[in-house]
């Protein structure tokens, strides 16, 4: 076990491991790409989603069974079935990525709105204000937080998950994890797991210090 943590140490921190297009550095880069954007799609269609049904209390049902739909999810077997659909492309990884987000940001998203004290839309209705000024004026600041906790399981489940780009013979830090494998060269393996692993606490940590800032002024 020493001596595997003694080569671990050593294949991380060799500077010719970062460089180059199969270095750390460009893996690294690709990883973050793949996990962002599609972090970013899932949101484009999570948020709105969970914003209309928090709001008009229409699709509960879809909004719940989400969560578990995500859970169940069989990522690589989607990828699969969109590879042998579309081809050699990154679509497969992207439809994975995405489906496996959206179901953390519309269950949040959704959460958030319901716990909105119905008493303050009755005083926000009651002032004038119409049914599109109490969504974004009212309920949605309120329902940030919880917005935002979503956003951040989304992204830690894609970043964990983008390694599955790998599979499908494309680049990111997954790419050390297959090529170890193949190689039987665990180390390598086991780098590619701890960058990914670090990667994710990184950006949790990141997400939680932002929302710890922006919501430091109000009450629990």
């Amino acid at each position: 076990m020493y001596e595997l943590l003694k080569n671990l140490g050593s294949w991380l921190t060799d500077a010719a491991q970062w460089s180059g297009s199969d270095g750390i550095a460009h893996r690294l880069a690709e990883h973050l790409q793949y996990s962002l954007l599609a972090t970013l799609i899932a949101t484009a269609i999570g948020l709105p989603l969970g914003l209309l049904i928090g709001h008009t209390g229409r699709g509960a049902f879809l909004a719940i069974n989400l969560a578990s739909f995500g859970r169940a999810l069989p990522t690589v077997g989607l990828v699969v079935l969109v590879f042998l659909a579309s081809g050699l492309s990154m679509w497969p990884v992207y439809i994975a990525l995405v489906a496996l987000a959206v179901p953390a940001i519309v269950t949040n998203t959704y959460a958030g709105m319901t716990a909105v004290d119905p008493d303050v839309k009755d005083a926000a209705r009651g002032q004038g204000m119409r049914a599109h000024q109490v969504l974004f004026q009212v309920e949605f600041p309120l329902a940030l937080p919880l917005i935002m906790t979503g956003l951040r399981l989304a992204l830690i489940q894609v970043v964990a998950t983008a390694t599955i780009a790998a599979y499908v013979s494309f680049g990111g830090l997954g790419r050390y994890v297959f090529d170890g494998l193949a190689q039987r060269d665990l180390v390598q393996v086991l780098g590619g797991a701890v960058l990914v692993a670090a990667v994710a606490v990184v950006l949790d940590l990141a997400l939680s210090g932002l929302q710890r800032f922006l919501f430091r002024h109000r009450t629990a």
